[in-house]
């Protein structure tokens, strides 16, 4: 007991000493923990909405995009991977999409089975074995049948949220919004907290829009009457101008915001805002090289299957940029501009919950938070001090000693407190000197059967440690259970009071057995009161 050998005793100041460091710009203003040296900790505990305020967004994915998204891409994939079957390609006609199922039929009869080994080979191995594929290939005659399987479905939805996500997160970084919280829930469902926000107006429309960026050539030859009828010709589509007007397109796109590397808020000709864009070396190209091609000609910039502008090709544009020039201000130019940089999102996702909390009724949860924690640090305080004296007293100290390291966990580790989050730090710091409790008990009843000072205070942190062991390793669990299958609120809860729990068995075993073996060796007492 007496005998810690030194690694402990400096593993434990070390640990004490990080956490005052870490744990201290929570005890400053925003400003001056911003004006710390870059040298030293100055990341503050960030709060939740509930805390500071804020705005709750629910955001729903129509996953039917993404499987009419990924049919859309295999009917490139098809025409590609037919071109390059080995002896001169495979001749095809009628490559049609329709109920959710893309068919192709081969010209020659011969050429049907190395038509389908080359699609076969094209499609993606699901999971790690690959025994299952994305997309099924059936031959009926001499005609192929591609559809997707139920894994690839799953896979394709999975891949397209967690894109999702980082388009989303990207966007509001953009608008400079401090410490969102982004995250999915459940498959086709992302939660986003923005602290600090209260209109979310401008947040929700930046958020809904797809920004699917296309650059598509104007089909000059549709006839006005059949296009009023709503027909068009076989490779061209219908769509509409930001005012209504209808336009047709050529349905294959000459090149799609994909390519698309920068984007900024610029003049026009005229001086009125406009946006500015930027392809990557291949995109520059393949744009390059379709304007050449098409001199003369107007063509379709496409956003979200609007046409925001269908100007004349003049000249080639080399140089792999350009600009969108329409009915802007400098507002909707950068809102554009911060689509177009962020990148398209791979779903439509539509706003179906939201909430917002006033900074006023986050001020009063911590005020009243703070208050619940004071009177519960006192009365705990005066509790131990008064049924155990000295060693109440270090109880005190290891329970102030938790809490400043709590505070230094959930900094360092980007964790937010919420509400529940507070209550269960309050919850912790009645619990945390239950440890304290048992092993003063437990050498008070080694004290009443007549053993030595040194010998009861072994016995009790030995005999008590086993306990608090087992008691906390089932609330640890608990924890770990709440946080799996728990919603937000429970998994702010569930947080705090696993890290309240670690911490509070470290302060309360092995601090406090830290201060009583100093104790011991200083002033070799002959009897305890306790």
């Amino acid at each position: 007991m007496l005998d810690l050998p030194p690694w402990k005793i400096w593993s434990i100041y070390i640990t004490i000493a990080l956490g005052l460091i870490f744990a201290a710009p929570n005890f400053l203003s925003e400003r001056q923990a911003a004006a710390l040296p870059d040298y030293l900790p100055n990341r503050q505990l960030s709060l939740g909405l509930d805390l500071r305020g804020g705005s709750h967004l629910m955001l729903e994915a129509t996953t039917e995009d993404v499987r009419k998204a990924k049919l859309e891409a295999l009917e490139d994939t098809v025409r590609s991977e037919l071109r390059q079957v080995s002896g001169g390609g495979v001749a095809f006609t009628d490559l049609s999409l329709a109920d959710g199922r893309l068919s192709v039929t081969i010209t020659d009869p011969a050429r049907v089975e190395a038509a389908a080994t080359a699609l076969r080979k094209a499609t993606q191995p699901i999971g790690a074995l690959g025994a299952v594929r994305d997309i099924d290939v059936t031959v009926a005659g001499n005609r192929l049948v591609l559809s997707e399987t139920e894994a690839g479905i799953t896979a394709a939805i999975n891949g397209a949220m967690e894109q999702a996500v980082e388009v989303i997160r990207r966007r509001i970084d953009e608008l400079g919004t401090r410490e969102p919280t982004i995250v999915r829930q459940g498959a086709n469902r992302i939660v986003v907290d923005v602290p600090g926000l209260q209109d979310p107006t401008a947040l929700k429309a930046l958020l809904g829009k797809t920004a699917k960026l296309e650059f598509k050539l104007v089909d000059v030859g549709a006839d006005p009457n059949e296009v009023a009828q709503g027909r068009v010709p076989p490779g061209s589509q219908l769509l509409t101008t930001t005012e209504g007007q209808p336009i047709v397109v050529k349905r294959r796109a000459i090149i799609s915001g994909d390519e698309l590397v920068d984007s900024q808020v610029s003049q026009d000709q005229n001086g009125s805002p406009a946006v500015s864009f930027r392809f990557n070396s291949t995109g520059g190209k393949k744009f390059g090289r379709a304007t050449q091609e098409n001199v003369g000609k107007p063509f379709a910039i496409i956003l979200d299957n609007k046409v925001i502008s269908a100007p004349n090709i003049n000249e080639p544009i080399l140089g792999g940029a350009g600009i969108i020039s329409g009915s802007y201000t400098i507002q909707t130019a950068n809102e554009l501009a911060i689509l177009l940089r962020s990148g398209k999102l791979p779903v439509e996702l539509q706003v179906v919950d939201e909430r917002t909390v006033g900074p006023d009724l986050g001020k009063d949860s911590i005020d009243k938070g703070a208050i619940a924690a004071i009177v519960a640090v006192l009365a705990v305080s005066l509790l131990m001090i008064l049924c155990y004296g000295r060693f109440g007293v270090y109880a005190v100290i290891a329970l102030a000693l938790n809490v400043v390291l709590i505070l230094a966990v959930m900094s360092v580790g980007g964790f937010t407190l919420t509400l529940p989050g507070i209550a269960g730090m309050v919850l912790t710091i009645g619990a945390a000197v239950d440890a304290n409790v048992l092993i003063n008990e437990r050498i008070r009843e080694e004290q009443r059967k007549g053993r030595g000072v040194v010998h009861s205070v072994e016995v009790g942190f030995k005999e008590a440690t086993r306990t608090i062991w087992d008691a906390n390793s089932l609330n640890i669990i608990v924890a770990i259970i709440m946080f799996a299958f728990g919603s937000g609120p429970i998994k702010g809860f569930a947080v705090v009071l696993s890290i309240g729990i670690a911490t509070s068995v470290f302060t309360a075993v092995t601090v406090v057995r830290l201060m009583v073996a100093r104790w011991l060796q200083r002033g070799r007492p002959v009897a305890l009161v306790i």
